[in-house]
């Protein structure tokens, strides 16, 4: 473990050249791989930078318990992309052309045995869990309704063709004919229901062509594909409080686990911070103040910006409401929304007292988490080498993501 981990922080200093390599060295030694990969520059941009999130999330908890897990749901996921087997002997191949070509002298004998053998086990891993997966590898379904709340936030209802399993919190992956090789992770905003619909939540992301077309431009009668439901941000059932934190369009695996909860009441008090850039953004208010008339168990705090200030003031006055919110220690916290945004909170509460095991957020990072001098969102990969400043409360940063 430990060479593994030592061998790629020299990667990481040079992670856009490593992927970029990996992708090279695929496509040249096996062409006809291209044709599963999307083919604009800035789709292939995202594909690289969630290649590098992976591979940094399998190296970050080579030693923990969950990562077989994780391993069996990316290779079930997997099968949306048509992976077969020998395409992952070809990755196996360009990756470890691009690692040692990355490392240069640091890439010794030693090096490479640990790494064939760790991309072996994940390998296997993968497609273990692809093998045992009786789930079909997408579901069809239909638009069936589409609400719009301002230029950026749709709320989209679907009905899959065939019984789609999922839990409340859980996100699911999508795409459309408009771009058949991409595929985007937007988190479930209901429980499960009878009649089989989900709502998807989707912020409509700078440039982004499937969110700002889901957004835009999809309307009832159009079908997409879904991958199937991933991430653990469900609810555990225990005698303690819990606080619920939001942001953005992360309000929707939040709706999803509070629709639970009304079905059958918590045991404890239940405390629920809303996030949002400004009051505009807070699209599903009536609802969320409908609950908090109806169930004595939750309580509700608003945070965003006083009228005419940048967004990010509501940074300091979200922390200002959690200092307020007394024994974090006895507490569980979901916490839902864009990858900065979760990682800071995640912080602050520790230093409030909040044990780390009873912090409960989705660890996949997504892509958008910031913007680049051009105005186009970084990628995983860009913001992690170079984080910018969080902007907390721009719910296009959204993560499944699968966030």
């Amino acid at each position: 473990m430990r060479i593994l981990k030592s061998s790629f922080a020299v990667v990481e200093r040079r992670a856009e050249h490593a992927v970029k390599y990996f992708y090279s060295h695929l496509f040249w030694h096996n062409p006809g791989i291209r044709g599963l990969f999307p083919a604009s520059a800035q789709d292939m941009e995202r594909q690289r930078d969630r290649l590098f999130a992976a591979l940094t999330h399998v190296v970050a908890h080579l030693d923990e318990e969950d990562l077989l897990p994780y391993l069996h749901d990316l290779g079930r996921d997997h099968r949306k992309f048509l992976a077969r087997p020998e395409h992952y002997a070809a990755v196996g191949s360009s990756l470890l052309a691009a690692l040692a070509r990355t490392s240069g002298e640091a890439w010794t004998p030693t090096v490479e045995k640990a790494w064939s053998e760790a991309y072996q086990v994940i390998a296997d891993a993968m497609m273990a869990g692809a093998a045992a997966s009786e789930d079909p590898a997408w579901w069809d379904a239909e638009i069936v309704r589409h609400l719009r709340y301002g230029q950026d936030i749709g709320v989209l209802t679907l009905r899959p063709h065939a019984p789609f399993p999922h839990l409340p919190g859980q996100y699911l992956s999508v795409s459309s004919d408009r771009f058949p090789t991409v595929w985007r992770t937007y988190s479930i905003g209901n429980a499960p229901r009878r009649d089989g619909t989900l709502d998807l939540h989707v912020s409509r992301i700078e440039r982004g062509r499937l969110s700002t077309a889901l957004v835009r431009e999809a309307g009832p009668g159009e079908m997409l594909r879904l991958g199937a439901a991933g991430g653990r941000l469900t609810f555990r059932r225990a005698d303690r409080p819990v606080s619920f934190i939001a942001a953005g369009t992360g309000w929707a695996p939040i709706r999803a686990m509070l629709e639970e909860l009304a079905g059958h009441p918590p045991d404890q008090d239940v405390r629920l911070f809303v996030v949002a850039r400004d009051a505009a953004h807070l699209y599903d208010r009536p609802l969320i103040d409908g609950y908090a008339a109806a169930f004595g168990w939750l309580g509700v705090t608003y945070i965003t910006p006083a009228p005419g200030r940048h967004r990010n003031q509501a940074t300091g006055r979200l922390a200002t409401a959690l200092g307020h919110r007394a024994l974090w220690p006895e507490q569980d916290v979901y916490l839902s929304g864009p990858a900065p945004f979760v990682e800071e909170t995640a912080k602050l509460l520790a230093e409030l007292g909040a044990r780390p095991d009873r912090i409960f957020h989705d660890s996949v990072p997504a892509a958008g988490t910031g913007h680049g001098p051009n105005g186009r969102p970084l990628g995983f990969g860009e913001w992690f080498l170079s984080r910018p400043a969080p902007h907390w409360l721009d719910p296009s940063g959204r993560a499944p993501g699968p966030r």
